[in-house]
């Protein structure tokens, strides 16, 4: 998938970074890499302090003990399939940067090598299937059925490393056994954390979505909110679908602008928030960000006409009117998000899936979209929308209208303007 290891992680993660917290953590990767097993153990292990805290542990869900033997199998697992992908990590561009980013074309390189053991694996990015799901597949629903089991799935990560992820079913409660490995300095598997958690409600959705809430501390253990909530994908999407995901939503998604979560079209595009939405088109249109340091007094009034003309039918004079423009100057406004003009959301957070395509009689075509939310709500279809475009001969194309189906706007925030008109 192009463009995968940017794009995905601003969509999914920008709400956070809003208000401009610098993460400073380090690097996972070299953290171990000169520790022995035994001081591996207590660094990253969450289980075994005590036994009298092991009834509470239980209690609680997470942080529980992991027999000896599950453990041992587990490292070795993680690091075997380390094993089958270390050349190409060692020959892959890591670049200069202190964290590593494999490019789209190794990682999948490395899922093809991992496929080949038979086990299920999947990578860290949006509209990625699942190799070898079946046997995922058949747990769940075996799962669902009351029958015990266990099964597990592989996750490649962008830095090159490896989570191993362990699900066991009772009967009565599910649980994960996670491992995830790094490389160090001098190109070597390590261990970096394992934990064993029991999930406390889990549902295998009719899309195809393992979604999944872990058990973690609440209050008043801890004082802030900790986001237990987890989302596979098992079935795979079609490669049409992901097509036109990549080429008409994923670009745009439900943050900073409102053309994929208010209904509208060609007669009634008055509430569109074209200086929210000017960013994401020229981002679509000329795949990199869009340079605001080159415009501090405002976009000049032919670029952004032309820009938005492009990609819907609405007129300059429709735009002047529609939009915070300033006469005087001839420019429209445009200010970045931050959290002084948006309340950030977890709706916010979600990213547009096409599920099914419609070919129209007039030429046009409507695409069925899903806002799939990992985060805290945990839910493949926030709110389910039919987005209608006309493709022209040289592969462009123009939005012309969008509808929110079943009153699913009523269940999202209303859309806050960046930008106020007065």
């Amino acid at each position: 998938m192009k463009k995968r290891s940017i794009l995905p992680i601003i969509i999914l993660m920008c709400s956070i970074l809003l208000c401009a917290c610098n993460n400073n953590g380090k690097s996972m990767k070299n953290k171990y890499a000169d520790k022995t097993r035994e001081n591996e153990q207590m660094e990253y292990a969450e289980s075994t302090d005590g036994e009298a805290d092991t009834d509470g542990q239980i209690e609680k869900g997470y942080d529980l003990p992991i027999d000896a033997c599950q453990r041992e199998e587990a490292e070795e697992d993680c690091k075997e399939m380390m094993g089958l992908i270390s050349e190409l990590y060692k020959n892959a561009d890591k670049g200069d940067a202190s964290n590593v980013v494999i490019s789209d074309e190794v990682m999948d390189q490395m899922v093809e090598r991992l496929k080949g053991a038979g086990c299920p694996v999947t990578i860290t990015a949006v509209y990625s299937n699942m190799e070898n799901y079946k046997e995922l597949e058949d747990f769940l629903n075996a799962a669902i059925a009351g029958s015990s089991g266990s099964v597990v799935i592989y996750e490649i990560h962008s830095d090159g490393g490896i989570g191993r992820y362990e699900y066991f079913y009772d009967g009565k409660d599910m649980y994960v056994l996670s491992t995830k490995a790094a490389w160090s300095d001098d190109d070597k598997p390590v261990i970096t954390y394992i934990s064993y958690t029991r999930i406390k409600e889990w549902r295998f959705t009719d899309k195809g979505y393992f979604c999944y809430e872990l058990c973690v501390p609440e209050y008043p253990e801890v004082t802030e909110i900790l986001d237990g909530s987890c989302m596979v994908r098992v079935k795979p999407i079609t490669e049409e679908n992901r097509e036109m995901s990549q080429k008409c939503v994923l670009g745009l998604a439900y943050q900073g602008n409102n053309l994929l979560c208010s209904d509208w079209d060609a007669d009634h595009m008055e509430n569109l928030d074209y200086n929210g939405m000017y960013e994401y088109l020229y981002a679509m249109k000329y795949q990199e960000q869009f340079p605001s340091e080159d415009y501090p007094d405002g976009i000049p009034k032919d670029e952004f006409e032309h820009l938005i003309m492009e990609y819907l039918p609405v007129t300059a004079e429709e735009i002047q009117s529609y939009a915070v423009f300033d006469e005087e100057k001839q420019t429209y406004a445009w200010v970045r998000l931050g959290c002084f003009n948006y309340a950030p959301t977890y709706f916010g957070t979600s990213f547009p899936e096409v599920t099914d395509i419609r070919e129209n009689n007039d030429g046009t075509v409507t695409l069925i979209v899903d806002a799939v939310c990992s985060m805290i709500l945990c839910d493949d279809a926030v709110i389910t929308h039919e987005l209608t475009v006309r493709f022209s001969e040289d592969g462009g194309f123009q939005y012309l209208g969008n509808k929110i189906l079943d009153d699913g706007i009523s269940n999202i925030p209303e859309y806050q303007y960046r930008i106020v008109r007065e």
